[in-house]
């Protein structure tokens, strides 16, 4: 199935010669164009477009405003932003507000068909991570899980900390007990929520309540830095090479897009490295539907 997109740009050549660029690439199909911000947000609302592209600057309303205005009307496409701005300030802000990619004017051939092409790779990701859930939603999995599948759980969380490149890190033991606890517990396809799991977890640690509470704060932080070791090397490896079919496949499966590029980013230009920010939640949520559905298979 191929990408639905809107184009909101005031430039009619721009919107034409993207147009043109996206039937002749074949990646997606345009629903439909717009020339300003107003318009655009109308438009896209009724419609739901897979994906957005928006013109930062436009005279009526700009593309981080009418992006705030979807999002808060609930639409959760993604936006690709067109701009011929430098300034980082307004490209920070547009990553914070949820853009996957920039696409620079003027408008190259190349740089739009690569920008598609990875997005519709993210989007493909996305689809495959919620048929997973889908499917696991038609199985019965309650009930506890054998020491022979416990093991078979510790297999399974091993190979994709292995393929993550954070094995060796402290927080990977956590992970591997955390992964095994929510898995054996089960009671449905849901993510157990992450309080319960650190302190279940942190009863196999410690003894007495004092110790458990003080153990589960430790259980978040090591596995915080473990999850930003993995967000580091997947950075490290989009750099070398974009391509590399580890990158293509966990980076936007496993975190938000806007954080690998702006991790990317800072080691290109050799910035001072922040303590950053990663969404535990998605990370071990992702983590545990795909032990499940390698546990399945």
């Amino acid at each position: 199935m191929a990408l639905s997109i809107m184009i909101v740009d005031d430039d009619v050549v721009c919107r034409s010669m993207l147009q043109d660029i996206i039937d002749e690439c074949g990646i997606g199909k345009v629903m439909g164009t717009a020339e300003g911000g107003i318009e655009g947000a109308r438009m896209i609302l009724k419609s739901k477009p897979d994906v957005v592209l928006i013109d930062l600057l436009m005279p009526d309303q700009d593309g981080i405003e009418t992006i705030t205005q979807l999002k808060n009307s609930g639409y959760d496409g993604k936006f690709i932003m067109i701009s011929q701005i430098e300034n980082k300030d307004m490209v920070g802000e547009a990553y914070q507000k949820g853009i996957e990619f920039f696409i620079h004017k003027p408008i190259n051939r190349v740089e739009v068909e690569h920008v598609l092409s990875k997005v519709n790779e993210q989007w493909k990701y996305e689809r495959y991570v919620s048929e997973i859930k889908q499917s696991l939603a038609k199985l019965d999995i309650a009930g506890p899980t054998s020491p022979r599948k416990e093991r078979k759980v510790r297999d399974v969380v091993k190979t994709i900390l292995m393929d993550l490149g954070i094995i060796g890190e402290i927080g990977s033991k956590d992970i591997i007990a955390l992964m095994e606890n929510a898995i054996e517990h089960r009671e449905a396809t849901s993510f157990p929520p992450l309080k319960e799991l650190y302190e279940s977890v942190a009863h196999t640690y410690k003894q007495g309540q004092k110790d458990i509470e003080k153990e589960s704060k430790a259980i978040e932080q090591r596995i915080r830095r473990t999850i930003m070791a993995a967000l580091n090397n997947m950075a490290s490896i989009g750099l070398t090479d974009y391509s590399n079919p580890k990158f293509e496949y966990y980076a936007p499966l496993y975190f938000d897009f806007q954080d690998i590029r702006m991790r990317m980013k800072v080691m290109d230009e050799e910035q001072q490295p922040d303590k950053g920010k990663v969404n535990i939640k998605k990370f071990l949520q992702v983590f545990y539907m795909e032990t499940l559905e390698k546990l399945n298979n």
